[in-house]
Parts: structure tokens; C-alpha cells; sequence
């Protein structure tokens, strides 16, 4: 995986981190927790799921310092701008995107099964968000019913780019196919509400 696909993951994650602190009267340190567990929280809990020590951004600092400048540049520049509303979703979107597949890639290269790496994936792409969505007292937007197809994206683009993986023979195309699935599900489905049936018990 190269390494500019998961420093941009992690900078747009801490991007929607800040953009998520909108509203809830926070500092910039409070802002900053926000978007650090938000970019790192799920590749965190993927590396301990799998046994990978020490984490990824504790073995790799960088991915840190990047979570931090993204988390700054975006606190100073969202006091001084007003961003459209739909840039967190669109933030979030390309985030689980590349997480996604990050996440996957990362446990089919230690030998996980398929199975695994795919659910892998999932987590990676989810976790930061749940994380973050806790920490500001809120229901995890996975979980609300009007999320549109979040953690469904990814599981449809990691299990896409498993079978090319598995049938093709690798290839870094895969990756990329992968994400753009992922991406323009998750696109799709919030510009058309599409979600899957919402649980109502009799």
C-alpha cells in the first residue's frame, strides 16, 4: 500500500473529526482529540484485532504528525470559513474509501482469511468514526438510520476487491477499484437514500 494513500486517509479523517466538533463548543484541544481518534482510532483497533505491535502510528509517527497538521489547518481555517454542509459527509465518504481498503489489504498480507480481511476492512473504515461520534455524545452515524449505505460501502468494495485479489492475481489496480466501489456506493446512496430496511419490531 503506498504510503500517500494512508496519509491521506488519515488527513481526511482528522479533517471530518474537526468538521464533526462544529457545534459542540469545543477548544482546539478538544477539536484535535476529535480528529486524532477519528484518523487513527480504526486502524488502532485493526492492528490489535490482528496482533500487529506496536500500532501504526506509534511504529510510524508521521501518520501522527500528519493527523495533527490536517486537525490544525482545519480548526483555524473553519473558524475563518464557512464550509458547506455536506463537506463532512463527502470527508467521510472518501475516508472509509481508502481506510476501507487499507484495512483489508493490510490483513490479507498477514495471511488472514478472506473472511477476516474483509471484515478487517469494515472496521478499519468504521471504527474512527464510531469512536469519534461517542466522544461527542451522539449515536455513531453508522448506526442511524439514515446513514446510507456506510459500513454496507465498504463491505461491497472490500469483498470486490478480495475476489480480484483472489482470481486475478495481485495487483495494485485492485486497490484502487476497490476504493472507487466503496466511494461511489457510499456517494450514490446519499444522493439517492439508499439504505438498506431499518429493524422495526411488532
Amino acid at each position: 500500500m503506498p504510503l500517500w494513500i494512508e496519509y491521506a486517509a488519515c488527513a481526511v479523517c482528522a479533517i471530518s473529526g474537526v468538521l464533526a466538533a462544529s457545534g459542540k463548543h469545543m477548544d482546539l484541544f478538544g477539536a484535535i482529540m476529535l480528529a486524532l481518534a477519528t484518523a487513527l482510532g480504526g486502524g488502532t483497533l485493526r492492528d490489535l484485532c490482528l496482533g500487529k505491535q506496536p500500532v501504526f502510528w506509534i511504529s510510524s509517527p508521521d501518520f501522527l504528525i500528519c493527523s495533527l497538521v490536517a486537525a490544525v489547518a482545519t480548526f483555524f481555517l473553519a473558524r475563518r470559513f464557512k464550509f458547506p454542509e455536506r463537506t463532512l459527509g463527502l470527508a467521510d465518504a472518501f475516508g472509509i474509501a481508502l481506510f476501507g481498503i487499507i484495512g483489508t489489504e493490510q490483513a490479507l498480507q498477514l495471511q488472514a482469511p478472506t473472511s477476516v480481511a474483509i471484515f478487517m476492512g469494515v472496521i478499519t473504515g468504521v471504527a474512527g468514526g464510531i469512536i469519534r461520534d461517542v466522544l461527542r455524545n451522539e449515536l455513531p452515524l453508522v448506526f442511524q438510520p439514515a446513514t446510507y449505505l456506510y459500513s454496507t460501502a465498504i463491505f461491497g468494495g472490500a469483498s470486490l476487491f478480495v475476489i480480484l485479489e483472489k482470481t486475478q492475481g495481485s495487483s495494485s489496480v485492485h486497490r484502487y477499484i476497490g476504493m472507487l466501489a466503496i466511494l461511489a456506493l457510499r456517494l450514490a446512496a446519499m444522493r439517492w437514500q439508499i439504505s438498506l430496511p431499518i429493524f422495526k419490531g411488532k
